[in-house]
């Protein structure tokens, strides 16, 4: 599965900071079920890569995973090692880009402003991350659409939740990474899945 296909069926990109191994696939479970069909695990979760592991191996071509926090060329080459097809990054290091590309991985930094975006783009990117997204606000968004490429997409991460999913997407967002809105560490799966259900519906 490509991250363009798993990103139609939902639109949203479930970050599990702080899950744990032994929760991991209770918690992809629940997400996958509420129509979730991507998951990234942070790099500074507990034991991240036995985590991407085991979601690689349990939902092998109905799930995309990878990592999260992904800041250097050696995380990229852990989680490509792990089973993950996905490389998260707060910034835009085109070194880390480029490893990911170079292992057929899908690259997903994050950006601020159109220098950062531009960068990213010309190194390979086509999935960029507005980061952090709550405090760039829409209007930053819309204006920054009217110059980057179509093709290109950008999903919000960081302070977006089921109310303003929809102002997000009048904006020009393609997808959305929700983090707290939709897992803490801890929290039961039947929550998790009731969260999910309520995002999906929303991004739709």
């Amino acid at each position: 599965m490509t991250l363009e296909e798993a990103v139609a069926e939902s639109g949203i990109i479930a970050i599990l900071r702080g899950v744990r191994p032994d929760e991991v696939l209770a918690v992809a479970e629940a997400l996958y079920s509420a129509g979730v069909r991507v998951i990234e695990v942070p790099l500074n979760s507990p034991d991240p890569y036995d985590s991407i592991g085991k979601l690689a191996t349990e939902y092998q071509g109905r799930l995309l995973c990878g990592g999260g926090t992904v800041l250097t060329q050696a995380h990229v080459e852990k989680v490509c090692a792990a089973g993950g097809r996905l490389a998260v990054a707060p910034n835009t290091d085109p070194a880390v880009i480029r490893r990911a590309i170079s292992l057929g991985m899908t690259p997903f930094p994050g950006f601020g402003g159109a220098t950062e975006a531009f960068l990213a783009i010309e190194t390979g990117a086509q999935f960029l991350k507005l980061f952090p997204a709550s405090t760039y606000g829409v209007g930053h968004l819309k204006a920054l659409k009217a110059v980057l490429p179509p093709e290109v997409v950008v999903a919000p991460v960081g302070g977006v939740g089921p109310g303003d999913i929809a102002e997000w997407r009048a904006a020009g967002a393609g997808c959305f990474g929700i983090g707290s809105e939709l897992y803490k560490p801890g929290m039961a799966a039947d929550e998790v899945h009731r969260r999910a259900v309520e995002l999906v519906k929303a991004a739709a």
